[in-house]
């Protein structure tokens, strides 16, 4: 178990280093509740990396809005055939939608 969190840690650290193109955005489905969205606009992720992704942008949420389980879909691809989506499926479709509707203001946004 230590050699995985250690080679946990060092994608996540290795993730960190590495200069992506992200964009953020906010899909409401509730009220109170969002669903927070990432594209890459660079180079595509590996499966390893988007998890890592994932996890760094829930605890980036945790330590800024304290929102303990912070749903987040990463969206990769240029265009709207090309957009594939990663995350809990019920969130997927949601963004999915949002997208095509184009109710997704992007910014950038920052790993750190």
């Amino acid at each position: 178990m230590p050699a995985q969190h250690y080679l946990r840690d060092l994608a996540r650290n290795e993730l960190m280093k590495m200069a992506h193109k992200l964009n953020y955005g906010v899909v409401r489905y509730q009220p109170r509740k969002v669903i927070h969205v990432i594209r890459n606009v660079g180079e595509d992720l590996s499966p390893l990396e988007i998890d890592e992704l994932i996890e760094a942008v829930r605890h980036r949420m945790l330590s800024r809005f304290g929102e303990q389980a912070a749903t987040v879909v990463i969206v990769q691809g240029q265009t709207r055939e090309t957009f594939r989506l990663f995350g809990e499926p019920y969130a997927v479709a949601l963004v999915r939608t949002a997208l095509f509707n184009a109710a997704v203001s992007w910014s950038p946004f920052n790993c750190d």
